[in-house]
């Protein structure tokens, strides 16, 4: 067997979720810190109530003004988000190695569920793409980093969607599906993606100072 692949299914693996978890209690300690230094003020009207408020309306779609003004874009964005989450959580292929590996593991969709949301995420993710390069107002404020790592954040599913349908040289597929995703694990907390994590510590800052500090929402 390929000796990449057998690096990449056990080593690799352990190397991406390590950066994956370190990295992400680096950056949060290093931007804790950082808020300390330069804007201390922020904790004396920290507001849990408000930074709830803030977060869920970010979170609940065409919850905020921005959003009911872009309903399609808007769409969009959240089905990219949620099958992005859904499909390598619940995708019971995942979930055997996880039970195998750890002797337990999350609830499995069916896979034609899995395959159905992949579709939907390839179509989502077309049409971020899509709008980035059609909208001028998008368009210049995104950089060659950007349109990497939506390419990079799109390949494992498209991999993975070929490699469950035998589609091209399975081996080859593997190995490339395994290589991007743990690629991807170890630059999310370094890059813009850091936002899966860091959106709930923004949201709720934003909360706190317009909220709690101006009594006005932020939504």
């Amino acid at each position: 067997m390929n000796s990449l692949y057998l690096f990449l299914t056990g080593p690799g693996v352990w190397i991406s979720f390590f950066v994956f978890f370190g990295g992400f209690i680096g950056r949060l300690a290093f931007l804790y810190g950082l808020s300390l230094e330069r804007d201390r003020i922020v904790y004396n009207h920290a507001s849990p109530a408000w930074g709830i408020k803030s977060i869920g309306h970010w979170l609940l779609p065409w919850g905020s003004a921005s959003m009911r003004l872009q309903p399609v874009f808007t769409a969009a964005f959240f089905l990219f988000h949620l099958t992005l989450l859904a499909v390598p959580l619940f995708f019971s292929g995942h979930n055997i190695l996880w039970d195998e590996a750890f002797h337990w593991s999350l609830w499995s969709m069916p896979d034609g569920w899995a395959d159905a949301l992949t579709v939907v995420f390839l179509l989502s993710a077309a049409f971020l793409l899509a709008r980035r390069l059609a909208r001028p107002e998008v368009r210049i404020l995104t950089t060659a980093g950007d349109y990497a790592l939506l390419v990079l954040t799109t390949l494992p599913f498209l991999t993975g969607f070929m490699a469950v349908h035998h589609w091209g040289p399975y081996e080859a597929v593997m190995i490339l599906h395994l290589l991007s995703s743990e690629i991807l694990l170890i630059l999310i907390p370094f890059t813009k993606l850091g936002h899966v994590a860091l959106f709930f510590f923004t949201r709720a800052f934003i909360g706190f100072e317009m909220g709690s500090r101006r009594g006005a929402r932020a939504w």
